[in-house]
């Protein structure tokens, strides 16, 4: 049994990004990742741009000018103004190149084609420069970053309409079990409803991975084997949900270690979650998540979730991690990490009711994990404790 430390070091250090890129529309893009650096094709603003409306000014020495002409966004024209002449401007709008400051509208006095200033001008004022924001031919965003709506929102501001990226893994999702039946169903002694392949699908669609595939077998070992190795083979990453415990009929340890699958660690120092395996057959990446649902879910959002990011290029992710104030008193004596699930709101964090490894509903309303150490026992209300917010 590793730390939680360890095992998130042999993650990260045993997953590589998918080396397929696809050429994609930009807005196809969102959460891809940038496989190329992108050099901007144009200067940004391709003019110098005014950030007010206002007047267009070419300065001479009293407060006094006369405006000749209006420039809206998108005009072509290009006015030549001499000294002590002004041009009505819009925000966006090209100043044209004889003018040399923006006053806003604000702080003027304006009387037909008669216009004073009532306050000291200088020079440049409220004028965006010719690629103040990027240059023609200077990199505007470099190999490895995520296509946020903004990034995206830049690049079609520079006019590209498409981008070489990751391509995105296919995942495979499995489930063990005789005891379940799929909701919808009747449910008869003994039985349960299965869960988890619905809520690790959606898990990974609220992240942004689409590609995904859902498989059940039941608890028979010459089935089990022939199953995953079948569902490795097409995929990139593989998540199975259950029987990788150490009972008569959980098959899945040793039908992936028979099919050739490298141990990397199996079972990790934490709660929930602790008989956690990963590996890899092929080079592709297998986590066997234990059945509980709220192990499974702790499992993924800490681990699979980094492994999935760095799968798909974005080998600078973290998980996005803080602290906040306990509102209540906590006691769990243990020599493990514990994540709890907790509600986080203005600074302060409220353990939940309800933390066993097979109970879903605290996780239904939580928004962040506490993360617990296991060298601590008690938190005191008031104490700072560590967050680990969930990508809900």
């Amino acid at each position: 049994m590793i730390t939680v430390e360890e095992a998130f070091k042999l993650v990260k250090n045993n997953i590589t990004p998918n080396e397929k890129t696809i050429l994609i529309e930009l807005n196809n893009s969102l959460g891809y990742v940038l496989a190329l650096d992108v050099f901007s094709p144009i200067n940004m603003p391709p003019f110098r741009q005014s950030a007010m409306d206002g007047y267009a000014l070419n300065l001479h020495n009293k407060s006094n000018y006369k405006i000749i002409d209006e420039i809206k966004a998108g005009d072509e024209h290009q006015p030549i103004l001499n000294k002590g002449e002004a041009v009505r401007i819009f925000t966006g709008s090209a100043v044209p190149k004889t003018a040399n400051t923006v006053i806003m509208q604000e702080k003027v006095t304006v009387k037909g084609i008669h216009l004073s200033i009532n306050n000291t001008v200088s020079k440049n004022k409220n004028i965006r420069p010719l690629g103040e924001q990027v240059k023609e031919g200077a990199l505007a965003l470099k190999k490895g970053t995520k296509l946020t709506s903004a990034a995206i929102g830049f690049l079609l501001a520079l006019g590209i309409y498409e981008v070489s990226v990751y391509d995105k893994p296919k995942i495979g999702i499995v489930t063990t079990g005789n005891e379940l039946v799929e909701a919808g169903q009747k449910l008869t002694y003994g039985k349960i409803y299965e869960s988890n392949s619905g809520m690790l699908q959606n898990g990974l669609k609220a992240l942004g991975f689409s590609k995904v595939t859902v498989n059940k077998i039941k608890d028979d070992y010459q089935t089990t084997l022939k199953s995953l190795e079948k569902i490795i083979s097409k995929n990139d990453m593989v998540l199975i949900s259950g029987g990788i415990s150490v009972g008569d009929y959980d098959f899945v340890g040793k039908a992936l270690l028979e099919i050739g699958t490298k141990q990397i660690f199996y079972k990790v120092k934490q709660k929930p979650g602790k008989p956690l395996f990963f590996g890899k057959l092929n080079s592709k990446p297998v986590f066997a998540l234990p059945g509980n649902p709220a192990s499974a879910l702790s499992n993924f959002y800490i681990y699979v979730h980094p492994a999935l990011e760095r799968l798909s290029g974005n080998i600078n992710f973290s998980i996005n991690k803080g602290i906040a104030i306990l509102d209540s008193d906590f006691i769990k004596k243990g020599d493990r990490v514990q994540f709890l699930k907790a509600h986080h709101e203005n600074g302060k964090v409220t353990i939940l009711e309800g933390q066993s490894s097979a109970m879903l509903h605290t996780f239904a309303t939580a928004n962040v994990l506490v993360y617990k150490p296991c060298n601590i026992n008690d938190y005191v209300k008031g104490d700072t404790v560590q967050i680990i917010h969930l990508p809900t």
